[in-house]
């Protein structure tokens, strides 16, 4: 196996001075992700500019056997952009920017390190609307939100990123450019390859660049909050917007009380605007093209909500402030955080149906098994997300109550993961959500595109 030291010669040979990273110029932003667990220094950091420096660098890594990490905007919650010892880091950073934007075809052709937040003032700039939405837009990059098929706020009506890539461009382990930029919302000319890489969190290949798909840019948003008795009340009102309101809702957030009060109390500038306390509140947002006729049939949706006690009570925003408000709410949960340490960021989905029993089930096996523990749980329930934030104030309790979120997120036909990704976090639950037919494919898949197991390894598919 070539050394260590004659690849980063062979890489700033190929790469330019400045390019490769060692020592003490290595920066904290590359030994650990959003996770903030298990930092640790790569050996080296390359950071390439184009897709032939990155099929270089790859064709070189694979010809020394050489272990790789990529990584983009660091925002991942898996572990998944982490070093492990004896890594290299192959950083995105220099592949940003926007390279067109199509009016004819409502496309977007993008760099994979692009911030999600320039691609989306880009579009709004253009006229259109790229729909992916998350927290993290100002830092985390397309060819994350694609590594990782990022979900976010507006899955309900747009989908998730898969539903948003019509073609890309990927460098396989060995340095093979595989350049699939389909601009075609209909395309049938044999397999559809930009799956290989979409949601398999460069395992199998690193996006490069990507067309994407853009939507009118509407000019009007309506939002509210509103108050219930609990669960069964959402999913009804889920179903009564759904059916009243045309398409036009592009949001639906559940918090329950424990979430809800918890960020009120705690984070500044936020307040209930109801004077009581409530079981669950669920946060709704439409989009449309007449803001008075919006808020009108938003309004006279919560009227029939509210005459059929589905809600007990509603809150309209009446301007860009109150709807904000109302976000920050929602949003809090990065303010809570640092309050709630040590914490566990749980992501699941399943079957709306089976969301009470399995929110009763952990509810209960957390009191059986420790003293105190917060349990606050949030999601988008519409697309089957569930986020529980937990704790009990001590890092030795983290595993088992692991053990209890995924054990029951299985008994309940549930993914472990919903929109966060496996990384190395999540990959000893994975069998909690794939069968051992579906884990053996995605080792052969695996082994087919990287035999030697160089890009991203023991992340995502268990050993």
């Amino acid at each position: 196996m070539t050394t260590t030291t004659a690849i980063v010669t062979e890489l700033e040979q190929a790469l330019g001075p400045g390019r490769v990273l060692t020592g003490d110029a290595i920066g904290a932003k590359h030994h650990v992700d959003f996770s903030g667990e298990h930092a640790c220094a790569p050996w080296a950091v390359v950071r390439p500019d184009s897709t032939e420096e990155l099929a270089t660098v790859m064709k070189r890594c694979h010809a020394a056997g050489q272990h790789v990490v990529i990584q983009g905007g660091m925002t991942g919650l898996a572990g998944g952009a982490t070093p492990q010892p004896g890594e290299l880091a192959v950083s995105m950073e220099r592949m940003s920017g926007i390279e067109e934007i199509d009016s004819a075809s409502m496309t977007a052709t993008v760099l994979a390190a692009t911030p999600l937040q320039t691609l989306q003032e880009a579009a709004a700039a253009a006229g259109f609307l790229f729909p992916l939405d998350l927290g993290a837009r100002g830092s985390c990059t397309i060819g994350g939100n694609i590594a990782t098929n990022a979900g976010g706020n507006q899955v309900i009506r747009f989908g998730m990123m898969r539903n948003l890539v019509l073609g890309l461009e990927a460098v396989l382990a060995d340095g093979t450019v595989v350049s699939s930029m389909n601009r075609m919302l209909k395309n049938n000319a044999g397999y559809d390859l930009k799956q290989l890489f979409i949601g398999t969190e460069g395992t199998l290949g690193i996006v490069t660049r990507a067309v994407l798909r853009l939507y009118p840019k509407l000019p009007s948003k309506t939002a509210a909050l509103c108050a219930l008795g609990g669960f069964a009340e959402a999913v009804q009102l889920l179903q009564a917007l759904q059916a009243r309101l045309a398409g036009s809702l592009s949001a639906f957030e559940a918090m329950w009380e424990s979430y809800f009060h918890c960020v009120v109390d705690n984070v500044e500038g936020t307040r209930s605007p109801f004077d009581e306390r409530h079981p669950m509140y669920v946060l709704i947002e439409t989009e449309g093209t007449d803001e008075a006729a919006d808020r009108e049939r938003l309004e006279a949706a919560l009227e029939f909500a509210l005459d059929e006690g589905i809600i007990v009570d509603a809150a309209v925003a009446h301007s860009e402030r109150e709807r904000e408000s109302f976000w920050a709410i929602r949003d809090g949960i990065a303010e809570i955080t640092p309050l709630l340490q040590p914490m566990l960021a749980f992501d699941v989905s399943m079957p709306i149906g089976q969301m009470p029993s399995f929110l009763a089930r952990v509810d209960r096996e957390f009191a059986a098994g420790f003293d105190r523990v917060q349990n606050h749980v949030f999601g988008h329930i519409g697309d089957n997300n569930l986020h529980l934030a937990v704790t009990t104030g001590r890092e030795a309790d983290i595993r088992r109550l692991s053990d209890i979120v995924y054990t029951a997120t299985g008994a309940h036909q549930g993914s472990v993961s919903a929109e966060h990704g496996i990384g190395t976090l999540r990959r000893g639950y994975l069998h909690h959500s794939r069968t051992r037919e579906e884990i053996e494919l995605m080792r052969r898949l695996k082994t087919a595109l990287d035999p030697k197991g160089i890009l991203n390894p023991n992340r995502v598919v268990p050993d």
